[in-house]
C-alpha cells in the first residue's frame, strides 16, 4: 500500500507560519520522499476556510496545485505527485488537459490526476461560476472526464456535451504514461461511486473514516461496478486521513495535547483522545501500523495522511517521521 503525504499548503498548514512559505512545502515534499512515502498531495482551491470545521471566520490563502506540482517535480524524483482534487468548476477540461499532460511530462509520469464536482460556494462566487445543483455538477465531472480522455491521446479531439466542447483541439506534448495518467474522482456520495465505477481509475474520499463505515461505501461501489460490469478490483481506493502517532501511550497524550494547543480554537473543541482515535489514523507506531494493514485488507490502495486536525497541515516537526516508522511494520 501507498501511504502518501497531504503537503502544507494554506496559510494555517503549519502553525505560527503566516504566510505559509513556499520553501516550507518544499521541504516537506523532500523529507517525504526521503523517508520512504509513496505519494505528495496539494489541493486546488482559491482560497479556505475553518469554519467548516469550528474554527475561526475569516479566510486563508493557498498555492496554486499545478504551478505548486510543477515546482515539486523539479524537486523530487520518485514520489507520485497528486491532486486531491481539481476543482472541475474552477478549470475548463481542454484547458486543464493541457497543464496536466505538461506535469506528467516535466514529473517524468509522476502525475495522479485527481478530479472533484467543486462544492465550495465561496470560491465558485468569487470566481464568477457560481455553485450549480449536485446534478449538474456531476455532469460536468463526467463530461471533464470524457474531454480528459480524448485530449490526453494528443488529437485532434472533437466533442460535443451538455456542458463542454472542443472542436478539433490538441494536447502536444502528450502525457508521458500511457494509455494516459490515472483520473480518480473524490466523494462518497452514491451518484459519485456510480460515476467512479463508469468512468475512473481510482475513487478517494477524506479525512474521517471508520473500517465499518468505509466498508459500508464499498458495498455502494461493488454494486455500481456490477451495474457497469466493471471489476471492482480495477478502481484504485484511496482514503485520507487525519493522523497522530505517538513513541508509546504517554508520547501519544502528550502529542495530542500538542494538538489541541496548535489547532485554531474550536475545531477539537472538548473532544478527547479517545474521541479522536474514532476514524482517523492515530495511535502508537504499532498501532497505526495494524491499523494500516487493516486498510490494506480493506483493499485500499493508497492512504493519504494529513498530520493535523484539518487538512493539508503538520503541527509537529517530527510527526510525520513516526507515520513513515508505522508504515515500515507493514507486510508489503
Amino acid at each position: 500500500m501507498d501511504v502518501g503525504l497531504a503537503l502544507p499548503q494554506f496559510d494555517f498548514s503549519i502553525p505560527g507560519e503566516r504566510p505559509l512559505r513556499w520553501q516550507t512545502a518544499c521541504d516537506w515534499a523532500q523529507r517525504a520522499e526521503g523517508l520512504g512515502f509513496g505519494s505528495v498531495w496539494l489541493a486546488d482551491h482559491l482560497f479556505w476556510d475553518l469554519e467548516r470545521y469550528g474554527g475561526p471566520e475569516g479566510t486563508y490563502d493557498v498555492y496554486d496545485p499545478l504551478a505548486g506540482l510543477a515546482a515539486l517535480a523539479r524537486l523530487t524524483t520518485q514520489v507520485r505527485l497528486g491532486l486531491l482534487v481539481t476543482s472541475v468548476p474552477l478549470r475548463p477540461p481542454s484547458v486543464l488537459a493541457k497543464a496536466l499532460s505538461t506535469l506528467d511530462v516535466v514529473s517524468g509520469g509522476r502525475l495522479i490526476a485527481g478530479l472533484g464536482a467543486g462544492n465550495y460556494a465561496p470560491e465558485l462566487d468569487a470566481a464568477g461560476v457560481g455553485l450549480e445543483p449536485p446534478r449538474t455538477r456531476l455532469e460536468r465531472l463526467e463530461e471533464a472526464i470524457d474531454v480528459l480522455d480524448g485530449l490526453f491521446a494528443g488529437g485532434p479531439f472533437t466533442y460535443h456535451g451538455r456542458h463542454y466542447r472542443t472542436r478539433n483541439a490538441r494536447c502536444l506534448p502528450r502525457p508521458v504514461q500511457r494509455p494516459r495518467p490515472a483520473i480518480w474522482v473524490g466523494g462518497k456520495g452514491d451518484r459519485l461511486l456510480d460515476l467512479c465505477a463508469r468512468r475512473a481509475d481510482g475513487w478517494n474520499t477524506a479525512w474521517a473514516w471508520t473500517f465499518d463505515d468505509y466498508r459500508q461505501r464499498l458495498a455502494v461501489l461493488d454494486r455500481a461496478c456490477e451495474r457497469a460490469g466493471r471489476d471492482p478490483d480495477t478502481i484504485t481506493l484511496s482514503v485520507g486521513l487525519y493522523t497522530l502517532v505517538g513513541e508509546d501511550e504517554a508520547d501519544l497524550r502528550r502529542r495530542f495535547e500538542r494538538l489541541r494547543d496548535r489547532t485554531p480554537g474550536g475545531i477539537l473543541g472538548d473532544t478527547t483522545l479517545e474521541e479522536w482515535r474514532t476514524g482517523r489514523l492515530v495511535g502508537t507506531v504499532d498501532e497505526v501500523a495494524e491499523q494500516l494493514a487493516r486498510w490494506q485488507q480493506l483493499g485500499v490502495h493508497s492512504l493519504i495522511a494529513s498530520a493535523a486536525a484539518v487538512p493539508f497541515a503538520i503541527v509537529d516537526d517530527d510527526a510525520v517521521d513516526l507515520v513513515a516508522a508505522a508504515c515500515s511494520l507493514v507486510p508489503r
